[in-house]
């Protein structure tokens, strides 16, 4: 009975990228004239991962955030730090 109650209040939900990320990633991309798939191929990935970041429906996983920042020579926002804080806390 506790259990089907934890059930009907609790609302179990993966945190996805969010929106500034897959801009980013997708600007960077097509700076770099990458396709989904060129980028996917040159990181090792699936190119559906590629996607689902863009579309905002990926789990974020910081290795894969960190070769895509790898490949398009730039810095993506991540998801739990604070951007442009400047060290201010």
């Amino acid at each position: 009975m506790s259990a089907r109650k934890l059930e009907e209040t609790e609302e179990l939900k993966h945190k996805t990228v969010n929106k500034s990320l897959s801009k980013a990633i997708q600007q960077a991309r097509m700076a770099k004239k990458m396709s989904q798939k060129d980028l996917a191929t040159a990181i090792n990935e699936k190119p559906q991962v590629i996607a689902e970041y863009e579309n905002g429906k990926a789990i974020p996983n910081g290795q894969i955030i960190v070769k895509i920042e790898r490949k398009l020579g730039c810095k993506l926002p991540r998801p739990g730090k604070k951007c442009g804080s400047g060290g201010a806390k």
